[in-house]
């Protein structure tokens, strides 16, 4: 920023110092040719004839600064100021003003070690020529050189200093920000902050880091939560399984009822473990890239999926009630969610009890006859691997309804229990997707 901002500045300064000192010597060498040509403006004797400016003078220029000379046409010097001539100055380009072949005209000379300025004028038989030395011009030049290339220096000494401590102020966030990316990159430490303050783009990208920070820690807690929370649910099947094996291979129980219960608590084991790692990879796939939205017809969903329960629950009957809807989702997501709702219906429901379905209006009720929810566990179906405790003999993983939960929350629903009103006992979810 200090080298950008110097760099800056310096063109700008050398630009304007440059253009200055242009308009300076424009401005000095304008009064030397308007000095040179009233100089010359007197009157002058014909080359040939008697010289007569006036009583007793015999100068051809009427400036003391100004010395000025007469030429012929044959280009020799007729006359001089103090009687002096510089036969220098008659260049081919004077000689022809003197011989009527060209006009007036302005020049730069050298005439031994000094600069000047000339200008030459035709006059009758002749012309006049008058010079002027530029030293004194010169070292006004000179010292406007001085002037402005200390102003140059000066101001690019200024903007540097200026950029480095702007510089320094606009990128203070900057180093919060880059200590803090380092000390999390060290430390793991997710709950650090940049702490931004202000509304400048800076600050908005602190604030920004600030809640991407605390979206991770967020995540990586539920990733550890779900790790032993899942720890722990798939440590008791596993335990069970290996018991019972353990038992097999000693050849117990010998008793060959025994033994057939102890296979039927395998095969038990077995379904428990299925479902929790089928779960879990369902919750797992929530982490993922969503997948794109398409419009679903949500009465033909539900019909598929209900085939698909009734072969696994043929002891209770599915009653589905619907109507066109339709809805923007992903399909697989969505039939998961409703596979869910009718498991855990089913599994609760009594032999030849009917589960009741309903589709209208992008929402799903699933009603079931069972036990129903107690009062107390109501807050807490939707959690991940909570069962209450009247279901853990019953096969599952205590992740179907948070799966339901979070497919309605992707889709802009909501998923909602209810105890129904009708006397006839069980619970009512309803799933409400909006295709969001």
């Amino acid at each position: 920023m200090t080298l950008f901002t110097a760099a800056a500045v310096a063109v700008a300064a050398i630009g304007a110092s440059v253009a200055m000192y242009l308009v300076v010597q424009d401005q000095l060498i304008k009064q030397v040719d308007d000095n040179l040509q009233a100089a010359a403006s007197g009157p002058v004797r014909e080359p040939g004839g008697p010289f007569r400016r006036g009583p007793g003078d015999q100068q051809v220029s009427n400036r003391p600064e100004v010395f000025g000379q007469i030429i012929n046409a044959s280009g020799t010097v007729v006359q001089g100021d103090g009687g002096y001539s510089i036969p220098a100055l008659v260049t081919a380009e004077v000689k022809n003003v003197a011989a009527g072949k060209a006009s007036e005209f302005y020049a730069t000379a050298v005439s031994g070690d000094v600069r000047v300025q000339i200008y030459v004028k035709p006059i009758q038989g002749g012309a006049i020529e008058v010079v002027q030395p530029l030293g004194p011009i010169d070292a006004a030049l000179a010292q406007t050189r001085l002037l402005l290339i200390a102003f140059a220096a000066g101001a690019i000494l200024l903007a540097a200093g200026l950029g480095a401590l702007v510089g320094r102020a606009a990128l203070a966030p900057v180093k919060r920000l880059t200590a803090t990316v380092e000390e999390v990159t060290k430390t793991r430490d997710l709950s650090r902050r940049v702490a931004a303050r202000g509304r400048d783009e800076l600050s908005r990208l602190g604030t920004s880091f600030d809640a991407m920070l605390g979206q991770l820690e967020t995540s990586l807690r539920s990733q550890r939560q779900l790790v032993a929370d899942a720890s722990h649910e798939l440590r008791t099947p596993l335990t069970a399984l290996r018991t019972n094996l353990e038992l097999l291979e000693r050849g117990q129980p010998t008793d060959p009822v025994e033994r057939q219960q102890l296979l039927g608590d395998l095969v038990t084991q077995m379904e428990r473990l299925t479902t929790l790692v089928g779960d879990l990879i369902e919750v797992a796939r929530d982490e993922e890239t969503p997948m794109p939205f398409e419009e679903l017809k949500l009465d033909e969903v539900v019909h598929e999926v209900v085939d698909d329960v009734s072969f696994r629950y043929p002891r209770v009957r599915f009653n589905v009630t619907s109507s066109p809807s339709s809805i923007n989702g992903v399909k697989v997501r969505v039939a998961r969610a409703i596979t869910n709702l009718l498991d855990n219906a089913a599994k609760y429901s009594p032999a030849g009890a009917t589960v009741d379905v309903t589709v209208a209006n992008g929402e799903i009720s699933v009603r079931d006859h069972g036990p129903g929810v107690a009062a107390e566990d109501a807050s807490r179906v939707f959690d991940r691997f909570w069962r209450s405790n009247d279901a853990r003999h019953l096969p599952g993983s205590g992740l179907g309804l948070s799966i339901v939960k979070d497919v309605a929350e992707s889709h802009g629903g909501s998923v909602t229990l209810e105890r129904p009103i009708d006397g006839g006992g069980g619970a009512r979810f309803r799933l409400r997707l909006k295709g969001a």
